[in-house]
């Protein structure tokens, strides 16, 4: 399977990964603040997964 990125720190990045569904999650690129990224499209033919970046406000305690 391969993401396909879309904004955040890893916007245009395609990493391939494994065959197991993916339910997204924190990632990071280098030096680049960490994004979470959800998948949004599954392209059923290719298997190509389009993610896009989840804009988040941290918590506070």
């Amino acid at each position: 399977m391969i993401a396909r990125f879309a904004g955040g720190p890893l916007a245009g990045r395609e990493p391939e990964t494994t065959d197991a569904p993916w339910a997204g999650g924190w990632l990071t690129a280098g030096d680049a603040d960490w994004g979470l990224y959800v998948p949004v499209h599954r392209d059923p033919v290719t298997g190509v997964v389009l993610a896009e970046i989840r804009v988040t406000t941290p918590r506070r305690p």
